[in-house]
């Protein structure tokens, strides 16, 4: 009986430091960057998306400001996942970001699914994974190619995820926004041709008529 006990004790005890190994583990590198780069992003964004709330309350829009739709996260756990109720600047995308901090969403990841589109095929995968902010199909939602379908490329990163590719995708989301800014600080900045007068210095009009028709 002493016996059974003794090896009671010891079970418990390695048990518990088992438990304790557990807790000072280092989190995975995919985790540390959620909540570095999630954190970062947050805090530079946070001016933006409290005018982009403040501008929603003032227009009083059905439902309030936030959407709120249940998603699934990683293994099958359910969450309400809230966003601003506007895609300008990609505000309803951004306004997610706290939910990468806490944990329920990752920055890439397959594409949050609703409880009612999760089908039984793709619930075997998608349930090891948290969903992400945005994700291979995401970034190639714009292309066009009939060949890329969601949800082969949901499955395709998740048979293939790792911090490489995590990497590039977030590169990917990241160049289009940036690209579209540029543009527009292009098409601001750039000189119309009655802006500026390029004509060297004694030039006449009247020379200009006279050597177009000796032409």
């Amino acid at each position: 009986m002493q016996t059974q006990r003794r090896e009671r004790t010891r079970t418990q005890a390695w048990a518990r430091a088992r438990a304790r190994a557990r807790q000072w583990q280092r989190p995975p590198a995919k985790r540390v960057l959620d909540v570095t780069l999630g954190s970062a992003l947050l805090t530079l964004t946070s001016p933006l998306l409290a005018a982009g709330a403040l501008a929603l309350a003032t227009r009083r829009p059905p439902g309030g400001v936030l959407t709120r739709s249940p998603r699934i996260g990683l293994n099958g756990h359910v969450f309400v996942l809230r966003s601003l109720r506007t895609r300008h600047l990609r505000l309803d995308l951004l306004s997610r970001l706290p939910y990468v901090v806490r944990g329920d969403l990752s920055l890439v990841g397959p594409e949050p699914l609703a409880p009612d589109d999760a089908g039984p095929a793709a619930a075997h995968w998608r349930q090891e994974l948290k969903p992400g902010l945005t994700g291979l199909a995401q970034v190639h939602s714009r292309s066009g190619m009939p060949w890329y379908e969601p949800d082969l490329l949901d499955q395709h990163y998740a048979e293939h995820h790792g911090m490489g590719l995590d990497l590039a995708i977030l590169a990917r989301a990241a160049h289009a926004p940036l690209r579209k800014a540029a543009r527009g600080l292009t098409r601001r900045g750039k000189a119309r041709p009655s802006d500026t007068d390029h004509r060297p210095s004694g030039y006449s009009a009247t020379e200009e008529v006279g050597t177009v028709s000796t032409d």
